[in-house]
């Protein structure tokens, strides 16, 4: 997967609704990043990235590191 890709689809899983405490499968953080982009775009998912990174850095750092693991693992 090149890192444009991952990037895109990090930012997508950090916008959704899936948190890490339910302990997602591969096919629902796969369905939530399809579902996420087609509701904000991949725009959309930068954007509300930004804000939470701006409004609550020190909780957006651990779900960004979440999201990116998880979606290495769900699209390996």
């Amino acid at each position: 997967m090149n890192a444009l890709l991952a990037d895109e689809r990090s930012e997508a899983l950090f916008a959704s609704d899936v948190q890490r405490s339910q302990e997602p499968t591969p096919e629902l953080i796969r369905e939530a990043v399809t579902a996420t982009v087609g509701r904000l775009g991949a725009t959309g998912c930068a954007e509300l990235v930004a804000q939470e990174f701006g409004e609550h850095p020190d909780c957006a750092i651990n779900r960004m590191r979440w999201a990116r693991n998880a979606i290495r693992r769900a699209f390996a």
